[in-house]
């Protein structure tokens, strides 16, 4: 996916929690950041406060948060153990369990943790593979609400 691409699909979901499905319709005219992980991935649990933090921080400002869980190996498809992961780290937006690659390959996602932050027009503007640029996802989504602010002034 390139910058300036429009939002893919976040359809085909084994299951979402914290949330019903969520289509592109419910996601616009609001930035959005969604978040790519897996369970038996070390770098995603290490990441996953941070996250967490941006959503309580930014919700306010209209940032959404959408993380989507993509399974790398068989123990990464147990519901009940993402589930209790879900819970222990304290997220409350939604995540889409994707057990059977429908959105992992609308997306064409590759890595975990990955990081896409789309602005109010639902436009590509920032993408992060890995655990190392928290400073520049930060900057991005500082820059993404900076705009809406002033195109809602």
């Amino acid at each position: 996916m390139r910058i300036g691409s429009a939002l893919p699909p976040l359809d085909g979901a084994t299951e979402w929690v914290n949330s019903g499905p969520v289509g592109s319709a419910d996601l616009a005219g609001r930035p959005l950041l969604v978040h790519f992980w897996a369970l038996s991935c070390h770098s995603c649990h290490e990441m996953m406060p941070t996250v967490v933090a941006w959503h309580q921080r930014h919700a306010s400002r209209g940032l959404q948060v959408i993380s989507v869980h993509q399974a790398r190996c068989e123990a990464d498809t147990d519901v009940a153990a993402i589930k209790q992961a879900i819970e222990k780290c304290g997220i409350t937006h939604p995540v889409a369990i994707d057990n059977d690659f429908r959105i992992v390959d609308a997306w064409e996602n590759k890595f975990v943790p990955s990081f896409y932050l789309f602005n109010a027009d639902g436009k590509l503007v920032h993408y992060q593979a890995g655990d190392r640029g928290q400073k520049m996802i930060e900057q991005a989504i500082e820059r993404v609400l900076g705009a809406a602010a002033s195109a809602n002034a």
